[in-house]
């Protein structure tokens, strides 16, 4: 076995106490000077702060919960944001996708405006924070080119800094994802290749218009209904349970709710609908049981005995989704 190498003491720093060191790769030399590698030196405190888990990466913004749906939910949405300081010269929009060709963070367009991906892999716990960083990027970046990944300073602006929390969120769902392209017959090979692969992917999906952040998808052997609520986790669970106790809880003759997704600090209860039952049917129950619904949260008597049994038996079917 070789022997180890005797470890030396690292140089001291060389750049000034209050100077900002750069972020670099792990394995990378620190910037200050130290002789260290980044991950041994000032990447310690900030690999800590980027990569701590932010439960509710989209708190505070408008639209928090279908932020949520199209995070995990919809395969092909697209909002249109709205920045608090306007947008800069030569951006004229700024559109969140759900997701954009090969898993893009983001895309300059040739006429200078941004699209920015929801669905992607960030690098630290805080997603918010990561896709302000790749907006911040996309907006000084040469028209035509993608945005790429990159490591985030843990002290950089999040989604929160950025976009206006009073404009309105309004997604708007698409049947395949040709919006990617103003023009998609002349995309480029891997381009339409890339949307080939999603348009077959894809599962149908409707935003309910009667209530907020719910969407009705399409399965080959039933149907769903897929609602992300704002109420607080054990709150929520509690009044559904009351419903469900009481026979309430269902959407119409053959639904079911059948569990729920936990994601990003929201709940969103499931329902099996019919083969049959299209979006527009739901429509008008959704909006009798937010009616039902809205009666069970404002209830503070403790659970009897059946709603603590549907309770547990909702919480049993519960998936954690991030």
């Amino acid at each position: 076995m070789a022997k180890k190498r005797p470890q030396t003491k690292s140089a001291k720093p060389q750049t000034a106490s209050n100077e900002p060191v750069p972020v670099v790769g792990a394995r990378e030399p620190c910037p200050c000077g130290s002789g260290r590698r980044y991950k041994a030196c000032h990447g310690r405190a900030a690999s800590h702060a980027v990569t701590e888990l932010v439960q509710r990466p989209f708190e505070g913004l408008a639209g928090e919960c279908d932020w949520v749906a199209l995070r995990e939910l919809v395969p092909a949405a697209t909002v249109q944001l709205t920045l608090k300081d306007g947008l800069p010269e030569g951006v004229p929009s700024v559109t969140l996708a759900t997701v954009l060709p090969m898993a893009w963070p983001a895309l300059r367009r040739e006429d200078g405006s941004v699209l920015l991906g929801l669905q992607n892999d960030t690098p630290s716990g805080d997603l918010s924070r990561d896709m302000a960083d790749t907006l911040q990027r996309a907006l000084v970046a040469e028209p035509g080119n993608p945005v790429p990944a990159a490591k985030v300073a843990a002290e950089g602006p999040r989604l929160q800094d950025l976009l206006d929390a009073d404009a309105p969120f309004a997604p708007e769902v698409h049947t395949g994802f040709e919006f990617w392209v103003p023009d998609s017959e002349n995309a480029n090979a891997e381009v339409t290749a890339s949307l080939e692969r999603a348009n077959a992917a894809a599962i149908p999906t409707v935003r309910l218009t009667g209530v907020d952040a719910a969407y009705w998808c399409e399965t080959p052997e039933k149907n769903h209904l897929r609602w992300a609520m704002p109420h607080p986790e054990e709150k929520l669970l509690d009044a559904l349970a009351r419903l469900h106790a009481a026979g309430e809880a269902s959407l119409g003759e053959s639904t079911r709710l059948v569990g729920s997704f936990r994601a990003h600090g929201i709940v969103v209860p499931v329902w099996d609908l019919p083969t049959s039952m299209t979006a527009e049917q739901c429509e008008k129950p959704a909006a009798e049981f937010a009616e039902r619904l809205a009666g069970a949260l404002a209830s503070d008597a403790p659970l009897t005995a059946e709603e603590r049994r549907s309770r547990g038996g909702l919480t049993n079917r519960q998936v954690t989704l991030s």
